[in-house]
């Protein structure tokens, strides 16, 4: 179930080929080609751990996570609030006053994983958000206006960063900023925020999940519930929300 949602099922489904037709050489006593199966076994391990090298990172990441073990090693560490309902304010502020004059934006807010080889293709900035300053970064015909700003603890920490793109096939209507927001999250944990420059339109990407056209009130959940959880009972009813939007 978990290769199937990868990219790797038809090199897995190739592999099952493969073993079906060892089987029935040894089942019509093909010497050559069992000589030939059992002397490339040991090649064929490694190169089974080559190409699947993105998926078993990606399990390897996932089970070494704050969900999962990530709990374990923080003995004694006091989590603080990367955000404060200030910042998230101003944030969706400029995200939906970008998109109302049409300018596109990229912005990547960090969480657990951090982003340091993507930071250092960027400009550095490390400024207190504000509304202003994230529309002025994003300004049409700007050196920093194409690349992807990047958010740290509540504060910008670079602009005009190179983003992986993913290798997924979206909706045609997804430009370039679309694919790399959806790339980078299905490297790390983080949430990128996307202003469409053709349609003024807000979307989400997490964890390689794309939300189109979201309001500023599913915005705000959304960061709400990621950098300032307050473990009330409210929380699961976002959560809730946002998941039956992502599967739609």
């Amino acid at each position: 179930l978990w290769i199937k949602s990868t990219k790797a099922w038809n090199l897995f489904k190739g592999i099952i080929v493969i073993l079906l037709f060892v089987l029935v050489a040894a089942i019509f006593q093909m010497n050559t080609i069992l000589w030939l199966a059992e002397n490339t076994l040991s090649v064929g391990l490694t190169g089974l751990v080559i190409i699947f090298q993105p998926e078993l990172r990606k399990a390897l990441e996932n089970l070494g996570g704050k969900n999962v073990l990530g709990k374990l090693f923080d003995f004694g560490k006091v989590e603080e609030n990367k955000f404060s309902d200030h910042t998230i304010d101003e944030l969706i502020k400029a995200c939906y006053a970008m998109g109302k004059v049409k300018t596109g934006a990229l912005i990547v807010i960090e969480d657990e994983i951090l982003l340091n080889e993507y930071v250092r293709t960027g400009i550095d900035i490390d400024a207190i958000i504000s509304s202003q300053l994230l529309i002025n970064i994003f300004e049409k015909n700007t050196p920093l206006h194409d690349g992807a700003m990047v958010i740290r603890n509540g504060k910008i920490l670079a602009a005009g960063c190179i983003l992986p793109l993913t290798k997924k096939q979206l909706n045609t209507r997804f430009g370039t900023r679309h694919r790399a927001a959806v790339g980078l999250t299905e490297e790390s944990d983080a949430i990128v925020v996307v202003v469409s420059e053709e349609t003024g339109s807000i979307s989400v990407a997490r964890n390689g999940v794309l939300t189109s056209d979201i309001s500023d009130g599913e915005l705000r959940d959304i960061l709400m519930s990621t950098f300032i959880p307050s473990g009330s009972s409210s929380d699961d009813k976002i959560i809730t929300r946002l998941v039956r939007r992502m599967k739609k």
